[in-house]
């Protein structure tokens, strides 16, 4: 909107003007007026969304997040089978922390260890202790997982 500032007030000005003339809608404000500021506005919002999913790439982000938890395992970071939970909560979307233990194949007290080392990470959130899990995207990563979202940063402004 602030690159079209201007067009956007115009066209939302003129949603309050009187109708024209009887092809212009029923009531006493003017529908074609609100025709072009709708059109106007969802242009917009379809433009943002085609230039928030060209940064994020989200085709990609699960390769990423789990590229990132294997070579996390490999130095000795995160345990062993954190992938496996990360990869069950990207698929569902949410994974009840009764199931870690059956996703990675271990006993119960491994599977809580998995998920705390995740919890501590920030990689993964619940609202409660017992919650069920959601993954979450620390600041930490957003380079990481997210990479071109934000810009760089260039010497210490």
């Amino acid at each position: 909107m602030a690159r079209n500032a201007g067009e956007y007030k115009t066209l939302l000005a003129n949603c309050d003007l009187a109708r024209r003339n009887d092809l212009d809608g029923r009531g006493n404000l003017s529908e074609e007026a609100l025709a072009k500021f709708t059109r106007f506005f969802l242009t917009v919002c379809i433009d943002q969304v085609a230039f928030m999913e060209g940064l994020m790439q989200p085709e990609r982000l699960r390769a990423r997040i789990l590229l990132w938890a294997e070579e996390e395992i490999r130095l000795g970071l995160l345990p062993q089978k954190s992938g496996s939970i990360l990869e069950a909560v990207l698929y569902r979307g949410e994974l009840p922390r009764g199931e870690a233990d059956t996703i990675v194949g271990t006993g119960e007290r491994q599977a809580r260890r998995i998920v705390s080392s995740l919890e501590k990470r920030g990689v993964l959130d619940s609202e409660s202790p017992r919650g069920p899990l959601r993954l979450a995207f620390p600041a930490a990563l957003v380079q990481r997982w997210m990479p071109g979202l934000f810009p760089e940063k260039i010497g210490d402004q």
